[in-house]
């Protein structure tokens, strides 16, 4: 989808339809032309409703203000209502908060580039019908003069931020027979490539060089071997040293603990994690950001077999702890446990963050369309869910406690894979996973479990069916605030 910009007023720009967005059910202003047209079609405004007047060739949709959130999700609505049409070009005016403020503008272009998404790799028919081009008048809905350049750089980083959720969408949503642990280490070297990156690929010898057994143990009933991906951006004066760790598990049968039939469907998306690190990865390289960034992926498919672990067994993570398994299905925390180690010696970091699918809980908890936030630090987490929702995500903290912290205790081990009891299992996940981090990241350490919004199987809000690429704009946030100084 290519964008232009223009300072040519909205009226004498030449376009298939026209896109105006009605701010706060307000049908008196001056961008709305077919007043009597939209009171006969029962169309009153409202957030994201949508009023298409072909004869005249202007798509209507509402949005409750001019603020980012609301502008967004109104402009992905509007390209969803314009999908499977004839039209091939659109113009939008430009929607501003205030005379400084031009996020809203920002957003209306992630809206755009978001909602007309679609993955249709495995049809066999494909839409010939599609948008080709967006052209953004800078003539404004208060009137103001804005500054084509300033604007222009916004509308960038805009592009950039859409296009690198979209690529972690398209990764996510492939099939678990055309992305394994290889084909994830080929996307992350290509990547590196084409972005001027370094990339290091761990195999398994280099693995079991490492002591990285729990994530080898999970592997090995997979006729695909693992690998752990290590993506490095390096700035010429970067001003912080970010590490992201995610989980890639290309699919998860739950092991010999196997889930029923209907959980084991959308296990592709239990790459999430993993696939939001790249993501991220390459929009921070492209956007040519002052922060030092490596990204670390554990790459595995879990599978049942003769050699597959087993319920009853105690592994020996990379740090030397010692893990009774109960449960073959909690093996994104065993694949995590061993990646922040090999993350924590490699690269001493300002923050440290882990991305993951990990737990139902945390859907139980806070729904489907909501990111969980843990960690020891109260700075951090506040860090990360305000930085999510500057971006469109959402977020919330969930508080670790020592009741929950005695339930993954092992009689037998240092700890077990699972806690006791089935409350609180998001918390006693992340309590698990605070034991891999050491001293000099604890506080700067924070977990995002992505399991309720990275795969949702109906259309909400910018995002479709399928994947939403959950976790590469907060992030992406985050590290743009840091290489502004703010943090």
């Amino acid at each position: 989808m290519n964008l232009e910009l223009t300072i040519t007023p909205i009226e004498d720009i030449k376009a298939d339809v026209e896109i105006i967005i009605v701010i706060d059910n307000d049908l008196n202003h001056r961008f709305v032309k077919d007043k009597k047209l939209l009171k006969k079609a029962g169309f009153g405004g409202e957030q994201d409703e949508t009023c298409l007047l072909v004869g005249v060739d202007r798509l209507y949709v509402g949005s409750s203000s001019l603020a980012g959130t609301p502008i967004r999700t109104a402009a992905a609505k509007a390209i969803k209502a314009l999908k499977g049409t004839s039209y091939k070009n659109i113009k939008v005016a430009t929607y501003l908060v205030g005379q400084k403020c031009t996020n809203s503008l920002r957003t209306m272009v992630e809206g755009f580039i978001l909602g007309g998404y679609s993955f249709d790799n495995y049809k066999s028919k494909k839409s010939k019908k599609e948008i080709k081009e967006i052209i953004i008048s800078l003539d404004e809905y208060s009137q103001r003069v804005v500054d084509i350049q300033k604007v222009s750089s916004l509308i960038e980083k805009a592009q950039i931020l859409a296009d690198a959720t979209n690529f972690t969408r398209d990764i996510v949503n492939t099939t678990p027979a055309d992305c394994y642990p290889k084909v994830m280490a080929d996307i992350a070297e290509a990547l590196a490539e084409e972005n001027g990156m370094e990339c290091n690929i761990l195999k398994p010898k280099e693995l079991k060089k490492q002591n990285m057994n729990t994530l080898l143990a999970v592997a090995r009933a997979s006729v695909h071997t693992p690998r752990v991906i290590h993506l490095t951006y390096k700035p010429q004066n970067p001003k912080f040293v970010i590490t992201l760790v995610g989980k890639g598990l290309t699919y998860d049968s739950g092991g010999l603990s196997l889930k029923p039939a209907d959980y084991m469907v959308t296990m592709k998306s239990d790459k999430s994690g993993g696939c939001a690190v790249l993501g991220i990865m390459k929009a921070v390289s492209e956007m040519n950001l002052e922060v030092e960034v490596h990204g670390f992926v554990g790459a595995v498919e879990n599978m049942i077999g003769g050699d597959a672990y087993k319920p009853d067994d105690v592994l020996v993570a990379k740090n030397g702890k010692t893990i009774e398994i109960r449960n073959t299905d909690a093996e994104g925390r065993l694949v995590l446990a061993d990646t922040l180690c090999y993350a924590q010696q490699e690269v001493k970091a300002d923050y440290i963050f882990d991305f993951a699918t990990l737990t139902g809980a945390s859907v139980v908890g806070v729904g489907h369309y909501t990111s969980s936030v843990m960690g020891q630090s109260e700075k951090t987490k506040s860090f990360v869910v305000d930085m999510a929702k500057r971006s469109g995500e959402l977020a919330t903290a969930l508080d670790f406690n020592p009741y929950l912290k005695k339930t993954i205790k092992s009689e037998i081990a240092d700890m077990s894979n699972i806690s006791n009891t089935r409350y609180g299992g998001a918390i006693t996940a992340g309590q698990f996973l605070s034991e891999f981090i050491d001293k000099d990241h604890i506080e700067n350490w924070a977990h995002i479990d992505i399991a309720g919004p990275a795969f949702v199987e109906h259309e909400w809000g910018e995002n479709p069916h399928g994947a939403s690429g959950a976790g590469v704009r907060m992030m992406v946030k985050l590290i743009e605030n840091l290489a502004s100084g703010l943090h």
